[in-house]
């Protein structure tokens, strides 16, 4: 049940909600199932909480990619600019050189021209820093905002987050915003553009060293997957034949109600308080953002039944957001564990005895263990989904992996690994941890975007002559 052994009875009615077993597990991930066709069907996908958007990304990787690329990465306060080479050769994606550039605050909330502007400088700065003035290199650009695309050059923003708010942008074509911005300036111009969702580019960042790579993952701050779909399972996008990289939006999975009965009162406190009420139920039980929320509702609890320091009333644990999700990590390491836990309780100015310390242990442990349980219960839902799309008798393949939660916590990802052979046994899933998603990544997107266009010139010409003729009929 746990890495500490049986649960002290004493606890175990608050914490208990939080223990899934692994036919609940199936069931959720029956659930899930019936989310991701319903979010892939052309009449049903757009009341669907698991949004499974197209992202235009046609394959994989298959190592004849080379030469030189751009990455753009904007997804918060900084943004990055990158030179990316890929060695054929030495089967090798290598970040030659980068730099990091501030948004100001100004132009978060500005005019679209001037953020727009100010990226294609940074842009044409380090293009000349690097000395590649003259050569028109193709560009990988990782826009982490929602954005419905339409092809893998055109990408529309649905809304801006995270305190950008620049009017006139919503409902345009950012690449398009780029181009014309990076034409204003006329010194230097880019080649083709692959706009890149940050899941998709830590899937194709894996894929270079390993083919096998058709699963991308991240649980950290939030949770999202992508993977490689079956061409005429993909109702929204004309055609049949082949694949498409499908970016899940798992962490909606849950905003139609279908998780009511494994949310505890814990999951709904963090939820009625977060700024999106009702909005990705799975990534509030799951990701790095809200497990820290999670524990500190649950110590609260246990505090105020007597089971825990004592029945101290503390002001320290009415304090949202007081109790870190990476203490969760620290306090679950094997051998400084015990340790970590008295020093971030003394911290925090709690009164505690060794049988708290061993309590807030177990807490942790819990909330991180039904994390990488239920991120398992969703993650063989892909891999038995394509096992069954391709007619597979045994699926091999391989998920590339960041987020924070992953990485830095102790048991997360043996846990996750564990759960996921118990639930989809016909499946062997080898993890490999991305490097540089946004950045590699979407250079790797970009080469291999080019690669299919040289293979296939003519008929994407055709193809788009063919789209804007209709478009004029």
């Amino acid at each position: 049940f746990s890495h500490q052994g049986e649960m002290p009875l004493i606890v175990q009615p608050v914490l208990q909600p939080l223990r899934l077993s692994l036919d609940k597990l199936r069931d959720v991930s029956s659930r899930l199932h019936k989310g991701l066709v319903q979010g892939l069907g052309k009449h049903s996908h757009h009341r669907a909480a698991v949004k499974m958007l197209p992202t235009f990304v046609r394959a994989t990787p298959d190592g004849t990619e080379k030469g030189d690329f751009l990455a753009l990465d904007l997804g918060g306060t900084n943004f990055r600019v990158l030179h990316v080479r890929v060695l054929q050769a030495e089967q090798k994606v290598v970040k030659m050189d980068s730099q990091i550039c501030v948004v100001p605050k100004d132009m978060m909330t500005g005019a679209t021209q001037q953020l727009f502007d100010h990226i294609a400088s940074c842009l044409g700065d380090f293009i000349a820093s690097q000395e590649l003035k003259g050569q028109t290199l193709p560009l990988g650009f990782t826009f982490s905002f929602p954005c419905e695309q339409k092809e893998i050059d055109k990408s529309i923003l649905i809304r801006w987050t995270k305190g950008f708010n620049c009017p006139g942008v919503e409902g345009r074509d950012v690449v398009t915003l780029l181009r014309d911005a990076v034409r204003r300036r006329g010194d230097y111009d880019i080649g083709s553009v692959a706009m890149v969702n940050d899941t998709v580019g830590t899937m194709m960042s894996c894929g270079y060293k390993d083919q096998s790579c058709e699963i991308g993952m991240i649980i950290g701050t939030g949770t999202n997957a992508c993977y490689m779909e079956e061409m005429k399972n993909v109702k929204r996008v004309e055609g049949e034949d082949g694949r498409m990289c499908i970016n899940t939006e798992w962490g909606g999975f849950g905003d139609d109600g279908s998780l009511r009965d494994i949310q505890t009162e814990f999951d709904q406190m963090v939820d009625k308080t977060s700024i999106n009420p009702g909005v990705h139920i799975f990534e509030k039980m799951i990701s790095g953002m809200y497990l820290g929320e999670i524990v500190r509702l649950l110590l609260l609890r246990l505090s105020e039944e007597k089971l825990l320091f004592k029945g101290q009333k503390s002001e320290v644990l009415q304090t949202p957001e007081i109790f870190q999700t990476k203490f969760i990590s620290e306090i679950e390491e094997e051998d400084t564990g015990l340790d970590n836990a008295r020093r971030i309780l003394t911290q925090l100015d709690l009164q505690w005895d060794e049988a708290d310390v061993r309590v807030v242990r177990l807490v942790c442990d819990t909330v991180s263990s039904r994390s990488a349980r239920l991120c398992a219960a969703a993650l063989a839902t892909i891999a038995n989904k394509m096992r069954l799309n391709r007619g597979l008798d045994r699926l091999q393949t391989t998920v590339g992996v960041d987020g924070t939660v992953y990485r830095k916590h102790p048991n997360f990802s043996e846990e996750l690994q564990l759960t996921v052979r118990l639930l989809a046994p016909e499946c062997s899933i080898t993890f490999l941890v991305s490097e540089d998603g946004s950045g590699k990544g979407a250079a790797m997107v970009t080469a291999v975007a080019q690669r299919l266009c040289v293979l296939f010139p003519c008929l994407h010409f055709l193809i788009k002559s063919y789209m804007s003729d209709l478009k004029n009929e």
